[in-house]
């Protein structure tokens, strides 16, 4: 009989998932910068969070959980 494999912990998904991100975020903003001189805050957020969202579901998490899943 085969046991059904334990959830992933959420604590360290978290963590995996903020290493993941950071750079992201940081390297976003480091390049859109001098292109959204002059615009508000909602309008360089408007453009940055669908690029990181779009890569946390079909780059960051699935890499995780192909690479990192053994720690999950």
């Amino acid at each position: 009989m085969t046991t059904a494999p334990r959830p992933p912990s959420r604590a360290r998904l978290a963590i995996f998932v903020f290493l993941g991100v950071y750079p992201l975020v940081t390297a976003l903003i480091y390049a859109l910068a001098p292109l959204t001189v002059g615009w508000e805050i909602w309008q360089r957020n408007l453009v940055m969070v669908p690029i990181i969202v779009a890569t946390m579901i079909w780059v960051i998490i699935p890499r995780i959980h192909r690479h990192c899943g053994r720690w999950l």
